[in-house]
């Protein structure tokens, strides 16, 4: 199965290094290949380092595609994370 989405980037620091990390984690459980595109920039949403590359800031939407037998459940999974911001607003609305 192959699912293409956009998502927005809602927390206010962007896609830095934790939510980066976040990412990589949850994706080890999902046997999809995932890769998000932003601006002209595709990388492997599995690296890290790739992700902080896309330089995806507070309000940016960034393209997922995902293929793979668990691309609903991981596509699932990454909305939730996006949509809760990481934890983020928790740990700076103090």
């Amino acid at each position: 199965m192959k699912l293409s989405r956009e998502i927005k980037v809602k927390n206010r620091f962007g896609l830095h290094a934790r939510p980066a990390g976040l990412i990589v984690k949850l994706l080890q459980g999902s046997a999809s290949t995932v890769e998000f595109t932003y601006k002209d920039n595709t990388v492997n949403a599995r690296s890290i380092m790739g992700l902080l590359t896309l330089g995806a800031g507070n309000n940016a939407c960034i393209r997922v595609d995902i293929e793979g037998e668990d691309a609903e459940a991981t596509l699932q999974h990454l909305i939730e994370v996006f949509e809760r911001q990481f934890g983020e607003e928790r740990v700076h609305s103090g």
